[in-house]
């Protein structure tokens, strides 16, 4: 382990160790050449600034942390992606921990970001979380928090969403174009903000204009169940709000040797990703989590540069044609 130090460079080169800090610094103060050797020997020696040094004298690291229910869900991995691309770009680390959709471990994820001196945070909420109060405690720790995906139904605070209500009402759109007659839509756990939204806006849509089974499910597992179980109703086409519930309604799809889209139409809500894995490809409304986390690290710079507005913005979808309806 490389131990260099301020006071070694400065000993060497017969400087003070404040001069060699200032010219690690690029200091308008520091001449050129000092510059130059004191970056030239820094590097020879391998010198490291001591980030627990930085973090004690400013209260704060350059590091963001991000909280999320799954790191696997591929919609979650693309936003990471996107934020660990932009966090690098502009010199963060970035902390990620899951929750497991687990409200007590998202609390304990909370305190060790408290005690890592975290720059600012993303965070996804769990299914069960009800109460923001710890997040709210960032806050006055003047450690901004950007909520995104899964976002609180409460105000004042800042949260970047993909368009839900635009793309359950471009779904719909598609399934009344197509005239279909009996649609199996599966929404996700009702207590989230994302699944109102999106349920408001496609049974608004559709208007009674055909016969809707309504269900939600928590994850894919009774998504195939609830498939499986609806699919005796002999509905013409499945609607799935999310990646998740899409895996799971496929498996009940193929269990039952149903034909898309022959026998049965289907059309999701999607990252785009999961439709691809299937022949012939889902017709879905895009989510792109990738662009969902450059419009989440927009808006944690603009914190971070003293913006104290706080806003909901969301990202644009667009209906990706398939084979399946």
């Amino acid at each position: 382990m490389n131990n260099t130090t301020l006071k070694e460079i400065s000993t060497v080169l017969g400087l003070s160790i404040s001069t060699v800090s200032r010219a690690l610094k690029n200091h308008p103060d520091i001449a050129e050449k000092t510059k130059q050797r004191v970056t030239e020997l820094a590097t020879t020696l391998d010198y490291e600034p001591n980030a627990n040094a930085i973090q004690l004298r400013t209260s704060k690291s350059n590091v963001f942390g991000l909280v999320v229910p799954f790191i696997s869900n591929f919609f979650y991995h693309s936003f990471i992606s996107s934020v660990e691309e932009e966090s690098r770009r502009n010199n963060y680390s970035l902390m990620i921990l899951q929750s497991g959709d687990d409200p007590f471990v998202e609390i304990t994820n909370l305190k060790l970001c408290r005690q890592n001196r975290i720059s600012g945070l993303f965070a996804c909420i769990s299914t069960q979380t009800t109460h923001v109060e710890a997040y709210l405690k960032l806050k006055e720790l003047d450690i901004p928090v950007i909520f995104f995906d899964k976002v609180p139904d409460v105000g004042n605070c800042n949260k970047v969403c993909v368009a839900d209500e635009a793309s359950a009402t471009m779904a719909a759109t598609a399934i009344l174009e197509k005239k279909k007659k009996k649609v199996l839509a599966i929404f996700g756990n009702n207590n989230l903000l994302i699944t109102r939204k999106r349920l408001s806006a496609f049974t608004k849509t559709i208007d009674n204009k055909i016969n809707l089974l309504i269900h939600h499910a928590n994850n894919a597992e009774e998504a195939e169940a609830l498939t499986l179980a609806s699919l005796s109703q002999n509905p013409d086409t499945v609607f799935c709000m999310s990646d998740e519930i899409l895996t799971g309604a496929m498996k009940a799809i193929q269990k039952s040797a149903l034909k898309v889209p022959g026998d049965i139409s289907v059309i999701a809500i999607s990252n785009g990703f999961i439709p691809k894995l299937y022949y012939p490809e889902i017709t879905y409304v895009e989510t792109s989590g990738y662009k969902l986390g450059k419009l989440a690290f927009t808006s944690m710079m603009a914190c971070l540069a003293g913006s104290t507005f706080m806003h909901e913005l969301t990202t644009e979808s667009i209906l990706v044609e398939g084979g399946s309806i």
